[in-house]
């Protein structure tokens, strides 16, 4: 058995070791109930599609559990559901993920299952047809939908022709011309076990746990040529540039949306924390200052919040209102003022204090279950931040000042912003004058 290294971050012990084919095994055990909850990341998603593919993450994950080239999809079907497990795949933007959740006694069986689903996946092609035109016709149906439109535009204008740019669903033009093939070359390309990050919490020794996945994995062995190991492909991705400017649908609708978008910084910058808790401050519930400004106070939204997703190349940080058209003008100045505010006027020591245990509070509760605890320590190991992130991320918030996260706003926010605008023509005359 390779060597299992140990790191005690608060009231936890997360155990690590690497397996001779290059697979990363995080294990913690938890005995407070009966249940083993497992999280194996690789390092592929929607950002590493080619732009006439894209979308084939998404794909990939509706039929990834579909059939393998022993079982079919009812096979695989009755097996979790014969002991209550559950058994699934998702696709983001920087990871795919296999997700795994079963009582303790059935965790060597359910594994093994999900060992054959992640090697040797079949993808029928009856299933990829299926969820191809499901996926298409979740794209129409997004097409339908004021808020989605804003967000797509927008993401189009800022990212340009980076990954980030495309919908992780695709377009109906790259899912129409996807096929099984395509799939089946991704699958080749990435799941390879040098490129995987599992995490296993539960009622389980984390020695019982690296024995098993060396049972079920350790004869996986990456792609080799003569000169030796097979490297992963490069993501040769283009520069992200600032050119703000102004997108427009018009849909008649009821409301109105604004948004206003910044590029801002990846999860690896060091104002990506103060952001974060901007992040909070302006835009996370009911006691959010965009809420209680423009909803409140003034009565211009139906809805309005921020946004900041946590990538590891270039982000963005959106604003947005969701407003009565003829608000629309009045809603995008008053957006533009708290973006402003931010970088002008210092947040009070309550203000940066409530956002801090508002920010703390989320994330204690997001660590609450087996599922919960696998797919922060396995996010944070695959995307290269180390499982010491989980105590850093919590001191870094700790530790920002209002001066800090004043410092983050400039920076952030030196530019114009990118404008996305969804609404009657009336909507969009009132902005455009």
């Amino acid at each position: 058995m390779p060597p299992i290294t140990q790191l005690s971050l608060q009231n936890r012990t997360v155990h690590r070791t690497v397996l001779d084919n290059g697979m990363v095994v995080l294990a913690v055990e938890n005995p407070a109930a009966d249940i083993v909850a497992a999280r194996f990341f690789i390092r592929f998603g929607s950002g590493y599609e080619a732009s006439h593919q894209a979308g084939v993450a998404h794909l990939m994950a509706t039929v990834m559990t579909k059939g393998t080239d022993r079982l079919s999809s009812q096979e695989i079907a009755e097996q979790v559901e014969s002991v209550g497990a559950s058994l699934g795949a998702d696709s983001a933007a920087d990871y795919f993920l296999m997700s795994l959740k079963t009582v303790s006694a059935d965790f060597e069986e359910m594994l093994r299952l999900l060992g054959e689903v992640m090697r040797s996946p079949s993808f029928p092609p009856e299933e990829v047809d299926l969820e191809r035109r499901l996926t298409i016709q979740s794209i129409r149906s997004m097409q339908e939908q004021p808020f989605a439109v804003a967000n797509a535009q927008l993401r189009e204008a800022m990212f340009q022709d980076h990954p980030y740019g495309q919908s992780s669903l695709g377009t109906e033009e790259t899912v129409s011309h996807l096929t099984q093939a395509d799939l089946k070359q991704y699958h080749q390309t990435y799941f390879r076990p040098d490129n995987i990050v599992a995490c296993v919490v539960g009622r389980i020794s984390p020695t019982t746990v690296v024995d098993l996945i060396q049972q079920t994995f350790g004869d996986w062995q990456p792609p080799h040529t003569e000169a030796g190991l097979l490297p992963l492909p490069e993501r040769s991705l283009p520069q992200i540039t600032a050119h703000p400017k102004q997108v427009v649908t018009l849909q008649e609708t009821q409301q109105a949306i604004v948004m206003l978008g910044h590029l801002a910084m990846s999860m690896q910058h060091p104002s990506h924390i103060p952001l974060r808790l901007l992040n909070t401050y302006l835009g996370n519930g009911l006691s959010s200052r965009l809420f209680v400004e423009l909803r409140e106070k003034r009565g211009l939204a139906y809805e309005v919040s921020a946004f900041y997703p946590t990538r590891l190349d270039q982000s963005q940080f959106v604003v947005y209102i969701g407003t009565a058209p003829e608000n629309t003008a009045i809603a995008r100045e008053g957006l533009q003022q708290e973006v402003d505010r931010l970088c002008q006027v210092l947040l009070t020591e309550e203000e940066l204090q409530a956002a801090k245990n508002k920010l703390l509070g989320q994330y204690a509760l997001g660590k609450q279950t087996n599922g919960q605890i696998a797919q922060i320590f396995g996010l944070y190991e695959t995307l290269g931040l180390g499982i010491e992130f989980d105590e850093q991320f919590q001191k870094q918030v700790a530790e920002v000042t209002a001066e800090m996260a004043q410092a983050a706003a400039q920076e952030c926010f030196s530019h114009d912003p990118y404008l996305s605008l969804v609404g009657p023509k009336g909507a969009i005359d009132l902005i455009a004058n």
